[in-house]
């Protein structure tokens, strides 16, 4: 986009002495053709861009020209590479920061353009949780929340099971919202663990600040623990015979990558088009609910258990309808 272009060659420029076209055109994945362009709309506008003839010259700023965007504060700095979260940044705290961040790039932007802010959030939107579920918002999440922007120790009561608190001393490292639900990344003594923030009954802030490990990146961290977690929860197997219909319909039934991997090593398929596989699931009560959903398309062959379970409902389903 265009109006992203010229805030980035203002703020280039506003970075350096002077730059050639060449290294313009490098930065901004454009012609020098276009550098030259843009320079002459930004000087239209008000901009004093200057350009030094000659084959060793170049753009440059002159009068000390400053764009208004350094008058932002950290926290809303911050918060303004956040803000196509609005409901996380609500949940979080830091609404204000973020509303406060928008305001002042938009009194910097060059009149023509101080419209991207609602003509961009008029074309995009992340809505985070999931559908058919009420969100709800961690009590302590702004509590947490505030720890790790400011590196800050916690000490958290967190809840083992239905009746059991463990007493935790973390450093808190991140944050992060999956399908609704806010999860702490934190480094208890030497290890990194995931925590949910809803299980936290108590939590107070240290005013001893940790050093972080710079070799910790979150999403790194977070995608390797979840595809970790995925799984760890699939203990146990069934065998399943599909048609072609239930192979497409099985990936959006189960586990995605489980379904998918399975389907893979899968043998060929039968004289009627069916192919048997050995699916992990989570266990025999998840698979009679994820399965059932695929219909006939699916016929469950061990454990035999499991098939029975299948038989009979099958059965009282065939009667009702009858």
């Amino acid at each position: 986009m265009r109006a992203a272009r010229l805030i980035k060659m203002v703020l280039l420029l506003q970075s350096r002495p002077s730059m050639t076209a060449a290294e313009l055109a490098r930065e901004l994945e454009v012609s020098e053709r276009t550098v030259t362009r843009d320079a002459q709309a930004l000087s239209e506008a008000g901009v004093p861009v200057y350009a030094d003839r000659g084959r060793t010259g170049g753009y440059r700023l002159i009068g000390g020209y400053r764009t208004r965007l350094t008058g932002l504060a950290r926290s809303e700095a911050e918060a303004l590479f956040l803000s196509g979260l609005p409901g996380a940044l609500r949940e979080m705290g830091l609404d204000d920061a973020a509303s406060a961040a928008r305001l002042k790039v938009s009194a910097a932007l060059l009149p023509s353009l101080r419209d991207a802010s609602d003509t961009a959030a008029q074309r995009f939107h992340l809505d985070a949780p999931g559908w058919y579920q009420e969100p709800k918002t961690p009590e302590l999440l702004p509590t947490i929340a505030e720890a790790v922007w400011d590196d800050r120790m916690i000490t958290g009561r967190y809840r083992r099971g239905h009746d059991r608190e463990v007493e935790r001393e973390l450093a808190p490292y991140g944050l992060v919202l999956k399908a609704g639900v806010w999860y702490l990344c934190a480094r208890s003594g030497e290890d990194f663990r995931v925590y949910r923030i809803d299980r936290f009954a108590a939590v107070a802030v240290s005013e001893e600040r940790f050093v972080r490990d710079e070799s910790f990146v979150l999403p790194e961290f977070w995608e390797e623990r979840a595809a970790d977690f995925a799984r760890s929860i699939l203990r146990s197997e069934v065998v399943v015979r599909l048609s072609e219909a239930g192979a497409r319909a099985l990936p959006y039934a189960v586990d995605r990558a489980a379904a998918t991997e399975a389907l893979a090593s899968a043998g060929p398929p039968d004289e009627r088009g069916r192919v048997t596989v050995t699916l992990p699931v989570e266990s025999y009560e998840v698979a009679f609910g994820q399965l059932f959903s695929v219909g006939p398309e699916l016929e469950v062959l061990a454990p035999p258990d499991l098939r029975e379970r299948f038989a009979e409902a099958a059965a009282r389903t065939a009667r009702l309808y009858d």
